[in-house]
């Protein structure tokens, strides 16, 4: 018989809960676009519907390792959320503004 989560994770000790909760947090942070849809509970028809393309056109987006920057962030905003390009430094990271205006709109930036 399976077992709840929050039931097996009750009996862990601490440090790993802990352990477990830091390399969740390392998926959530790093996930391919297929991933982050799924997550978001999409399917790739109910996104297709929201961006006016087949399905087909979904699946093609999310195995692709190269994209246009405003398609990536249709995609995006179709799941809810907004699309943030940064350039990270060892000593520092930084918001690439340019991006903020696709398709001649004008976003307001929010801080880094």
């Amino acid at each position: 018989m399976a077992k709840n989560y929050a039931t097996l994770r009750a009996k862990m000790p601490p440090e790993a809960q802990a352990r477990a909760q830091a390399k969740a947090e390392v998926f959530i942070r790093e996930m391919a676009l297929g991933e982050l849809r799924a997550a978001r509970d999409l399917t790739q028809v109910r996104l297709a519907k929201k961006l006016r393309k087949g399905q087909p056109a979904i699946s093609k987006i999310e195995s692709s390792v190269d994209m246009y920057v405003s398609t990536l962030e249709k995609a995006i905003n179709a799941m809810g959320g907004t699309l943030e390009i940064r350039a990270v430094f060892p000593d520092t990271t930084v918001r690439i503004s340019q991006f903020s205006r696709l398709g001649g709109r004008k976003k307001a930036l929010a801080p880094a």
